[in-house]
């Protein structure tokens, strides 16, 4: 999703969003630890997810616009 979208979304949204990115980068860790990594690109991915979430958040916390 863009920043766009993440823009739309209320900041508890948001809360919820990051929280289950940050699951999924957890268990993309251990899998790779444990040496099951099947997608290797999607560690980056979620990486740029959770910061285009962090940057909507505090977005909304100073009143602007993404």
């Amino acid at each position: 999703m863009s920043i766009k979208g993440f823009a739309k979304k209320s900041p508890a949204e948001l809360q919820d969003e990051l929280l289950k990115l940050r699951r999924e980068q957890f268990n993309l860790r251990m899998a790779a630890a444990a040496g099951q990594a099947a997608k290797p690109d999607q560690h980056g991915k979620v990486r740029k997810t959770i910061a285009r979430v962090k940057t909507a958040l505090s977005q909304h916390r100073i009143g602007g616009k993404a």
